[in-house]
């Protein structure tokens, strides 16, 4: 493979002849990135604080919200052609884009790392069960591998080829074995009847739900980039990354209330005739490391003239140095913190495309210094002053009123935020 070969620049429109990915492509896409090991370990962090009914209620609330705003933010991808970090740009200015770029950077490194993680403790631990064998080392260099050569490929050669072609399929029926076998081992009624315990607001909860897509807000338009259309790219992303932001937090909530916590729940799950859907499962989680080694690359593409595959193979390379030298820690505090900075700053980007731009975008002022996107010497103060107001709104809501939940309120203030700010600047 030649890797010099970059098609698809982050500051280049894709072209509409070169738009590969109708609604059954995102539907695939974001099904295949919402189902995982992580969101099962996330949803085990509900209980036994919540009751199963008090934790799935959170689940359908946030996830409802984070799946609708993430679809948005793939509109606006759709709309532009643009890379996520590149599309920034109208509403922080070309330099002001750069903070959330480097930040987004970072985060990614980070997601890919625990990936790598959880994928190679998790085989390990299929490994240990079924032949009592442990080989933890080589298990994480192999799929770092495996996740950084299908980052080099490309998103539209793994969909397609993939994806849609059998890889759904397989991931159905992992997800539905795990689920008959959770209502064939448990009496649901009896777990639903234990109270919660307390320790986390039902607020907090949705919160911490909303969290994983909201981690995906930085990336989604580095895939819808590629969609024929934006409501096609708003329904099948909306709908993929719904079904299964629900089905895999529930599953995890339950599956931990029902093994009491003990040990970790991948191998509770390996040996309570799990195996083989894990398996599945854990080959489907090399796609969300892809994702975030692909678009740390794609991000770091729109500041350093440096061809996509290559940054994929060297980002790739990074996540799989670091899975090998940090262990697993819970995440819970990561997610939040995710979601402290993406939720306010999607709350400007959505302000500024659907109402005061009314999604009207000059692509041919992307990338131009003094040009439309300039603003006061590349810094767009109205969008930076915006995003501060709201990250700073989350913070607050989250000290002084933790039942309340702090997403939405951060992303409605800095949307109204931004849009106040416009109207009086003009």
């Amino acid at each position: 493979m030649d890797l010099s070969h970059s098609p698809y620049d982050p500051l280049t429109p894709v072209p509409a002849d070169q738009r590969a990915f109708a609604p059954r492509d995102a539907f695939a896409l974001w099904f295949s990135l919402g189902i995982g090991l992580l969101v099962l370990q996330a949803g085990a962090l509900l209980v036994p604080a919540l009751s199963l009914g008090e934790a799935f209620a959170a689940i359908l609330v946030g996830s409802l919200l984070g799946a609708g705003l993430l679809a948005s933010v793939g509109v606006v991808g759709a709309d532009t052609g643009l890379a996520s970090m590149a599309m920034l740009r109208p509403s922080l200015g070309l330099r002001g884009a750069s903070v959330p770029t480097l930040l987004n950077v970072v985060q990614l490194v980070g997601w890919g790392s625990f990936e790598i993680i959880v994928m190679g403790e998790a085989a390990d631990a299929l490994a240990t069960s079924a032949l009592g064998v442990t080989l933890p080392y080589a298990w994480t260099i192999l799929f770092g591998a495996l996740a950084t050569a299908i980052a080099v490929a490309g998103p539209v050669s793994f969909v397609r080829r993939f994806l849609r072609a059998w890889g759904l399929y397989l991931i159905l029926g992992a997800a539905a074995w795990l689920t008959w076998r959770l209502l064939a081992d448990h009496d649901l009624a009896a777990l639903a009847a234990k109270p919660g315990t307390g320790g986390m607001s039902f607020g907090g909860a949705v919160d911490l739900v909303v969290a994983m897509p909201l981690s995906w807000l930085p990336l989604i338009a580095d895939y819808t980039r590629f969609g024929r259309s934006p409501a096609g790219m708003f329904r099948g992303s909306a709908l993929g990354y719904l079904i299964a932001n629900i089905w895999f937090y529930g599953l995890g909530a339950a599956y931990a209330l029902a093994t009491n916590g003990e040990g970790t729940l991948v191998v509770a799950l390996a040996t309570a005739g799990g195996g083989l859907a894990l398996l599945l499962i854990l080959l489907d989680e090399t796609d969300n490391a892809f994702a975030d080694i692909h678009s740390a690359a794609v991000s770091t593409g729109t500041v350093a003239r440096v061809p996509v595959p290559y940054l994929a193979l060297g980002f790739g390379v990074v996540c799989t140095l670091i899975a090998l030298v940090v262990p697993m820690a819970q995440f819970q505090d990561f997610l939040l913190l995710i979601g402290s900075v993406f939720a306010p700053l999607f709350g400007v980007v959505l302000a500024d495309h659907f109402i005061v731009r009314r999604r009207a975008i000059d692509l041919g002022q992307i990338d131009r210094v003094g040009g439309a996107y300039w603003y006061a010497g590349g810094w767009r103060i109205a969008g930076l002053a915006a995003w501060g107001l709201g990250i700073v709104t989350f913070h607050g809501v989250t000290a002084l009123l933790p039942n309340l939940g702090a997403t939405l309120p951060a992303l409605l203030v800095g949307a109204i935020a931004f849009v106040a700010i416009s109207k009086l600047r003009h």
